[in-house]
């Protein structure tokens, strides 16, 4: 699991829970069928993590926390692969170097599709036999919203493997652009403000830092309508914008000058000898275009949203603010484009109790160092956000589909 990962309880009936198990596991290998054995083997740095890793990762946590302790009789596939696929559960037992995830070169790709049939069967006659269904039920649940999490996992470590590629070779063949409709005039929209709920209602599936629901106090706002877009954020950069430490905190600035950053990641700047065309082009997972300036941006650090807000004359909503506001009937853009950063550091929710057992373990001690993204991005599966969930990443983040939209405080 990444450092983003968190569990909670489940619901759902048992008759539909073999089809949903399927379709997860099925998703996955689908968004690894595009890449080479040689793609799903590489590791462009110590955040990110081979595809073949994700695909292996995944199929250890239902071994581990689900068929190992609750599958009667359960023969593990491999017991060298409990140490090589750990993420960090120290209740679980050692592990191998997260940083040295590429050097797994084996067990092969066609091993480690094999360990995923492995599970695939085992959790199939479990789901289907079990008499312990209703004791592992939220744990498998909770298994399937985590594969959904390495699913958006595996398409932005890939792309950043890419982008180290000269050849800025495509994850997929490129598709047909349709033009993006012409940028309306940003929109400020009066947030919700006193004291609003905050936090998982308890229907359906969250993770537990969605929890508990509780009292968040809002002073007046307003919040923009809409993402900030990609030629909105060329004129910060025109403007000198990376260039200028008024804009920054202290530790962004820092960034900027250690990183050298002059763009979000995966922007190519007129001039590049890897362009066949003028002007300000992108990477993506479709390969290499034209900056769409209609397009949100994406791939910013939380330094670099900061700092635009500043230029900008406004300031990043707290998660609160971001949460109450979605139910606004003007809000758009809320998922499906970019995580969009928020003000608020990635803390416990008053009366926050992690979860018994293992799975207790990869969430509080995260919480420390990390702000939090509201939303969902291209890469999010279908049916994996709600207006509750809270992504968080460290602030210098930026390989993750993660952009901005503005608030402000009320006149």
């Amino acid at each position: 699991m990444s450092a983003r990962e968190s569990s909670a309880p489940a619901t759902g009936p048992r008759p539909n829970a073999v089809q949903r198990y399927a379709q997860v596991r099925a998703h996955t290998l689908a968004l690894a069928a595009p890449l080479s054995a040689e793609d799903q083997c590489v590791q462009s740095m110590p955040d990110a993590s081979p595809t073949k890793w994700h695909l292996a990762h995944t199929s250890w946590f239902f071994e581990a926390v689900v068929l190992r302790p609750h599958a009667p009789g359960y023969r593990a596939f491999d017991e060298r692969y409990f140490y090589l696929f750990n993420s960090y559960y120290e209740s679980l037992g050692p592990r191998h170097a997260r940083p040295q995830r590429g050097l797994l070169t084996r067990p092969s790709l066609e091993e480690v599709h094999a360990y995923r049939a492995h599970v695939d069967a085992a959790m199939a006659a479990f789901i289907a036999e079990a008499g312990g269904w209703h004791a592992a039920a939220p744990l498998i649940e909770l298994g399937l919203h985590h594969e959904q999490q390495h699913q958006e996992l595996l398409l932005t470590d890939i792309l950043h493997a890419l982008s180290c590629n000269p050849l800025l070779p495509p994850y997929r063949a490129p598709r047909l652009l349709v033009a993006m409709e012409p940028v309306r005039p940003m929109q400020w929209l009066e947030g919700p403000s006193g004291v609003v709920k905050a936090g998982h209602a308890g229907e359906g599936f969250a993770f537990d830092t969605e929890t508990p629901r509780h009292d968040a106090l809002l002073q007046p706002y307003r919040i923009a309508d809409r993402l900030v877009t990609c030629g909105e954020f060329l004129d910060f950069i025109e403007d000198g914008g990376y260039a200028n430490p008024a804009h920054w905190l202290s530790d962004g600035w820092a960034a900027v000058q250690s990183q050298g950053w002059k763009s979000p990641a995966y922007w190519l700047a007129p001039g590049d000898a890897r362009l066949a065309g003028p002007g300000w082009h992108v990477f993506g997972l479709d390969g290499v275009h034209p900056l769409d300036p209609s397009a949100p941006v994406a791939h910013l650090s939380f330094y670099e949203a900061a700092a635009y807000a500043h230029w900008a004359g406004a300031r990043l909503p707290t998660e609160f603010e971001w949460e109450a506001a979605a139910a606004l009937p003007g809000m758009r853009q809320l998922t499906g484009h970019v995580w969009q950063w928020t003000r608020s550091s990635y803390d416990p929710y008053p009366g926050f109790q992690p979860f018994a057992g293992a799975v207790g373990e990869y969430n509080g001690k995260f919480m420390v160092g990390q702000l939090v993204l509201r939303g969902g991005s291209v890469a999010t599966p279908p049916g994996h956000v709600r207006p509750t969930y809270r992504n968080f990443f460290p602030p210098a983040a930026r390989w993750q589909f993660s952009g901005l939209r503005l608030a402000k405080d009320a006149a």
